[in-house]
């Protein structure tokens, strides 16, 4: 059982960011992730900030079936493109402890998988990292300096026109 104070878990893990733009979006991820965790379906929240200054977030998802659970920032970016075409400029995702866990909510790396997606659809995003005790905002190419390049598409994502509503002639 955890013997740790209440407030240890409503600790905003932000406060170990010295950058106000890696603060706003660990405390987006850490609010989403407090009102939204239930244990064994979602830990996880990550938020993504647009070049309008938007904010859109998404939480892990857990499947019984463990290849389709789907990670918090995927779930964010599915989220920012469903709703902007803006350029996404930074990315942070926060984990809840587990009841059984001790310690605070803290901030967690994205994982290879979402490094990798996330990059496909902003080149030039900066994510937080957890580095030497600090929440430093990162551009996340670093983390995956040898990036998959495939033929599936130009390198930057082309923007595709606007659909337009079918004619009917009667």
């Amino acid at each position: 059982m955890n013997t740790l104070p209440a407030a240890v878990y409503q600790m905003d893990p932000a406060i170990s960011c010295p950058d106000p733009d890696a603060a706003r979006l660990v405390t987006t991820a850490y609010e989403t992730i407090r009102r939204r965790y239930v244990e064994g379906r979602h830990q996880i929240a990550a938020a993504i900030i647009a070049a309008d200054n938007r904010m859109y977030v998404g939480v892990h998802l857990e499947a019984m079936v463990g290849c389709y659970s789907m990670c918090a920032e995927r779930a964010a970016l599915a989220a920012a493109r469903l709703c902007t075409d803006q350029p996404l400029l930074g990315i942070a995702a926060v984990r809840y402890p587990k009841p059984s866990e001790g310690g605070p909510a803290r901030i967690v790396s994205p994982c290879g998988g979402c490094r990798e997606l996330v990059l496909d659809y902003a080149p030039n995003i900066r994510v937080v990292v957890p580095r030497e005790g600090q929440g430093l905002l990162l551009p996340l190419a670093e983390l995956l300096p040898d990036k998959y390049t495939g033929t599936k598409w130009a390198a930057e994502p082309q923007q595709l026109p606007t659909p337009q509503r079918p004619v009917v002639e009667r």
